[in-house]
């Protein structure tokens, strides 16, 4: 399979995720992957500004457009695509709330970012958990290779930081691999994510 078609795959399956995101938001069926003793930890107040902005712009271009395109075929075109893009902003933002990070029972992680990222940790990999408040410029997902350090941020900050006992692989939005050996994440809460790893770890 060559690149350009693995790509479209990847954005393929990433709106059927989306839309599976908006469906369980709706029918109010909990985190996804949430078992039993595990703790979910959201990080979605930190964009909440930046959706709100981005869906308001979206609805007020999509009636705008509708109002002042007269050839109907052009008007139909811009509509349904301004309908897919307010859909999509509602998907992504939902696809972060019923996609938290996780803490296991048993110490392990799962950092995630909606359905873009999704890092699991096992127990025995997680070696520290600490709060460690960072901002920082780029995207959502910053990867030093030579260093093993990722940045998973929202909103340009992090809070947590995440050491492991020995590299882990990932994949990116895009399908490609990644590797780490301590990750910056964002929690909203980031002092009850740390003492609840600490806890679950002292526990297991």
């Amino acid at each position: 399979m060559s690149t350009a078609a693995r790509v479209v795959r990847r954005l393929v399956v990433h709106e059927l995720v989306l839309f599976g995101c908006l469906l369980r938001w709706l029918a109010r069926r909990g985190p996804h992957g949430l078992e039993a003793g595990d703790r979910a930890f959201g990080y979605v107040a930190g964009q909440a500004a930046v959706f709100w902005i981005m869906l308001t712009v979206s609805v007020v271009e999509t009636v705008v457009l509708a109002l002042i395109i007269p050839w109907p075929l052009v008007h139909l075109v811009l509509l349904v695509l301004g309908i897919w893009g307010t859909l999509f902003a509602v998907e992504f933002q939902l696809s972060c709330v019923t996609r938290p990070h996780l803490v296991g029972v048993d110490g392990s992680l799962r950092l995630r970012y909606g359905a873009l990222v999704d890092i699991p940790l096992p127990a025995p990999l997680v070696r520290e958990v600490r709060v460690d408040r960072r901002f920082r410029d780029g995207g959502l997902l910053k990867v030093d290779a030579e260093s093993g350090t990722v940045d998973l941020g929202v909103a340009g900050q992090t809070s947590l930081t995440v050491e492991l006992s020995a590299p882990v692989t990932f994949r990116r939005p895009l399908g490609r691999e990644a590797t780490a050996r301590v990750i910056h994440c964002h929690a909203d809460d980031a002092a009850a994510f740390a003492a609840h790893w600490r806890a679950a770890r002292a526990e297991a």
